[in-house]
C-alpha cells in the first residue's frame, strides 16, 4: 500500500530509480539514458478502459518514437497476465502491443511513483502518467481516475511541447499544436519591455505576451540573433 506521508516524486526533479521485469525483459531507469520516456501506469490487466487505453498508446507510439520517446506500461498484475492481454488485444483487436509492460507485483515501482491512490483503491494503481526526458528528469505528471480513460493526442502534444520548449527557449500556448506560434519569454527589465513591443516580426498583446512563429524563432537562433 502507498503510504500517505510517502515523498511523491515532483516535476523537475530526477525520476526514481527502478529495476523491473516486464514483458520485454527486465529493464532499469539507466537503460532509457539519452531517450524521452513516458512510464503509464493502469488499474489492471483485462479491463476495458485499460484496453481502450493500451490500443490508443499503441496508435501513437510510432510517433513518440520519432520524437525519441519510448513508452512503458505499468500496473500490479504479474508477466504472465500482461502476456495473455497483449495476446488477446492482438488477436481480438487486431493490435499489437509492442512496448513493455512493467510487472509490478511487490509494487516497488508503484509506491516509488506515487501511482496508488488509497482513497481510490487499495489493490490498483491509478492511470497515472510521467513524461521523463532524455537526461532522466520528471518533466510532467498527469494523473486520471480510474474510470475515465485518457487522451492520447494530449499525451503526445505534450512530448512535443516539452521538446520545443527545451530547443528553442520559448513556451508554449494554451492548446499551442506544431506549427502555431509559441510564446517569447517576457523581458525582465522596463528598457526590455520597450525594445520587445519595438521588435518586428512577432504578435505581442503586450509587453509580457508576445508571439511569433516557431520558424521565425529558429532562424534567428540559426543567425545568433535575439528572439
Amino acid at each position: 500500500m502507498c503510504h500517505e506521508n510517502a515523498t511523491l516524486p515532483r516535476i523537475g526533479e530526477p525520476a526514481p530509480d527502478f529495476d523491473a521485469v516486464t514483458t520485454h525483459g527486465r529493464l532499469k531507469l539507466e537503460d532509457y539514458k539519452g531517450r524521452w520516456f513516458i512510464l503509464f501506469s493502469h488499474p489492471a490487466d483485462f479491463t476495458p478502459v485499460c484496453t481502450t487505453e493500451f490500443i490508443g498508446f499503441s496508435e501513437i507510439y510510432p510517433e513518440l518514437r520519432k520524437l525519441n520517446c519510448d513508452l512503458l506500461g505499468l500496473s500490479i498484475d504479474s508477466v504472465f497476465s500482461h502476456i495473455a492481454w497483449v495476446r488477446n488485444i492482438q488477436e481480438k483487436m487486431g493490435v499489437r502491443i509492442e512496448f513493455p509492460i512493467i510487472a509490478d507485483l511487490d509494487r516497488k515501482v508503484a509506491e516509488a511513483y506515487g501511482m496508488i491512490m488509497p482513497g481510490e483503491s487499495q489493490t490498483e494503481t491509478s492511470r497515472c502518467v510521467f513524461v521523463v526526458d532524455d537526461k532522466s528528469v520528471i518533466r510532467a505528471i498527469i494523473y486520471y481516475p480510474l474510470s475515465t480513460g485518457r487522451n492520447m493526442q494530449e499525451i503526445l502534444r505534450l512530448v512535443r511541447a516539452l521538446q520545443t520548449t527545451d530547443q528553442h527557449k520559448v513556451t508554449t500556448p494554451a492548446n499551442w499544436q506544431p506549427g502555431d506560434e509559441v510564446i517569447l519569454p517576457a523581458p525582465n527589465t522596463d528598457e526590455g519591455a520597450d525594445k520587445r513591443l519595438a521588435a518586428e516580426g512577432q504578435y505581442c498583446t503586450d509587453w509580457y505576451l508576445c508571439r511569433k512563429p516557431l520558424a521565425a524563432v529558429a532562424s534567428a537562433a540559426a543567425k545568433g540573433g535575439c528572439h
